[in-house]
């Protein structure tokens, strides 16, 4: 049988990281229940800041003769970390684990079952009948992984329109605009004067208490009322087994066979103006304080050089696309491989 592999960025946030423990224990608990969903062992690991690093997690597995692995990015948004880093770990866990079979899932992405969520946190608001809605996501350099935020912001108010919402707009805490005072400021402008903040995040974490710093403060500048909603993780509304269900679907997804992924606007195979130095940019996996063997320098790392062939893991055309560019590329150190790609899509 496959054993399910949990794959978490981390957080210098203790209580987050402890949230995402305890959700790999809900998902293995969920999967013993679920007959459809053939599962050996459910694990979780981080690829960095936070413990346990994927190595560990790995090694635990392989040390109980676990050898066939789906991991599945618990990621709302594939930008980087989900296009590069997690794929990047997993091959150097391969290097590090001759004969272990993995396969990449899908991230949890703009998922209905997400938008529903979102709109179980906007009826729990302690806010009576916003007049609109802040959705705020982490933010990234990836223009694809921005445009998902408004994607999912447009579904929101979509799906909640006729409830009197009259604006869902989307903001982002970090790397890209709007910001949060951004945000609230043209909500103010547009007429809004009761405003909930919802944070597109799964846990506890330095980043969404940001968002309520951020939020008090325009509210204050700007003369909103505003408040910020519940974390899309928060279990105490009833609905956990909503994220569980999901993740263990994309399991589903990734046994039965290779997986699709919308690459269409992806910088890595698109020349997008404004990105074009990275088509083709070489991954490593992030540099976990408690396995200090990568050299990933977090948003400065990647190695521009042409001419490799597309060693990507979410083209997904076959469950191991690194190893044989790995073998070929050679790598900064035995438990360093690099994740590489090309372009354009047409070319694929």
């Amino acid at each position: 049988m496959t054993s399910l592999l949990i794959v978490g960025h981390g957080t210098r946030d203790d209580e987050g990281a402890g949230q995402f423990r305890a959700f790999v224990e809900r998902v293995g608990e969920r999967a013993r229940g679920r007959a459809d969903v053939p599962v050996e062992a459910v694990a979780g690991g981080f690829i960095e800041l936070s413990p346990p690093p994927l190595r560990d997690t790995v090694a635990q597995l392989v040390s109980q003769g676990r050898r066939d692995v789906v991991a599945v990015p618990l990621i709302l948004l594939a930008a980087g970390h989900a296009k590069g880093d997690i794929p990047a770990a997993l091959a150097r866990e391969r290097g590090r684990n001759p004969g272990l079979r993995t396969r990449y899932a899908r991230p949890l992405g703009v998922h209905p079952e997400i938008i529903g969520l979102l709109r179980a946190r906007l009826a729990a608001s302690a806010q009576p009948k916003p007049d609109a809605v802040l959705m705020v996501g982490r933010g990234t350099t990836d223009p694809d992984a921005n445009a998902d935020l408004h994607r999912a912001a447009r579904l929101l108010w979509e799906t909640t329109r006729d409830s009197g919402v009259e604006f869902v707009e989307p903001a982002f805490v970090s790397l890209a605009r709007p910001s949060v005072g951004e945000g609230l400021e043209r909500l103010a402008r547009l007429g809004a004067r009761r405003v909930t903040v919802l944070p597109y995040f799964l846990f506890a974490g330095v980043l969404p208490d940001r968002i309520v710093e951020h939020s008090e403060r325009a509210a204050e500048t700007l003369g909103l009322d505003v408040t910020v909603g519940r974390l899309l993780g928060d279990s105490g509304l009833g609905d956990g087994d909503v994220l569980t269900d999901l993740v263990l679907d994309r399991y589903a997804e990734a046994l039965a066979g290779p997986v699709a992924v919308n690459c269409d606007a992806c910088v890595y195979r698109i020349a997008m103006p404004g990105f074009e130095d990275r088509v083709g940019a070489a991954q490593r996996p992030h540099d976990h304080p408690d396995d200090p063997a990568g050299h990933h320098h977090h948003g400065h790392g990647h190695d521009h050089s042409s001419g490799h062939m597309h060693a990507h893991a979410h083209q997904h055309p076959g469950e191991q696309p690194h190893e044989k560019e790995h073998s070929a590329q050679g790598t900064q150190d035995s438990h360093s491989p690099v994740v590489s790609h090309t372009g354009p899509a047409s070319v694929r």
